[in-house]
């Protein structure tokens, strides 16, 4: 990974003008290694930490908000058994909050950033700073980031709903209205759909507020119940399939951001 990074470093200082088309294959391909080997570090590492407390998978969670690489505990209870664990079981058991984690990151991405980093300020053509400069760095990524922080470290001292509660899909599902409140934003360009029908810049700071907080409770109670609810032996296995879960619903909604952008 740091050759990767050398590389890309290096190629900044680089007139890429003449080889545009090798320039963006040779990025994705880093890219991907790069991601290829974070995930997998990352699920591995959430994987061990299936078989201790909840609060050190929520203190993980919590940790991995600026994409710091967590660091590994010296000893994972059971890690030293070279037996598959049962797949079906763990797949059958974590269904319910498999869901959960696969629906909440897929409604974050769908919105954030594809549609929430293109809501301009009613008052851009004031020509202030704040409209125009600082009004989508701070109320999309600062914002955003700071309420998903809150999110995860509030549930250090609350959990609630449990883990077989059915207030949290049900939480989760009510997330589903986040998206059309950002689409009538004051979204632009907008081809498809004209109206916007929220006609101020509170709206966009109050929506990006739930999104980044709900996404950070619910995501991380749903991430640390996982290894719980089941046999102690299949904990650090059950880890690893909810670092999958949550891969997929970022995937799912990266992909589908792209198409709802095209209706707007």
């Amino acid at each position: 990974m740091l050759a990767i990074f050398v590389v890309m470093t290096v190629l900044v200082k680089v007139d890429t003008s003449s080889w545009t088309r090798s320039f963006f294959a040779v990025t994705i391909v880093c890219m991907a290694i790069l991601s290829g080997t974070s995930t997998i570090f990352n699920s591995s590492v959430f994987g061990m930490t299936g078989s201790f407390p909840m609060r050190n998978s929520q203190a993980l969670i919590s940790e991995q908000l600026p994409q710091d690489s967590p660091n590994p505990p010296l000893v994972a209870p059971g890690s030293s058994d070279s037996q598959t664990p049962p797949l079906r079981p763990i797949l059958k058991k974590t269904a319910g909050l498999g869901f959960c984690v696969i629906y909440l990151l897929f409604i974050t991405s769908l919105v954030f950033p594809a549609i929430s980093s293109n809501i301009e300020s009613l008052s851009k053509g004031s020509g202030s700073p704040w409209s125009t400069k600082f009004f989508v760095p701070l109320t999309t990524f600062l914002l955003y980031n700071f309420a998903d922080l809150c999110g995860r470290q509030i549930t250090a001292w609350i959990q609630v709903p449990g883990p077989r509660s059915k207030v949290l899909p049900g939480l989760v599902l009510l997330r589903t209205c986040l998206v059309p409140l950002f689409v009538f934003c004051n979204y632009q360009p907008r081809v498809h759909l004209q109206a916007v029908v929220f006609q101020s810049d509170v709206y966009p700071v109050l929506f990006t507020s739930l999104l980044g907080l709900s996404n950070g409770y619910l995501s991380t109670l749903a991430l640390i119940y996982g290894p719980k609810i089941v046999p102690r032996e299949l904990a650090e296995a059950t880890g690893v399939v909810m670092s999958f879960y949550m891969c997929l619903g970022l995937v799912l909604g990266s992909a589908c951001s792209a198409l709802l952008v095209h209706l707007i």
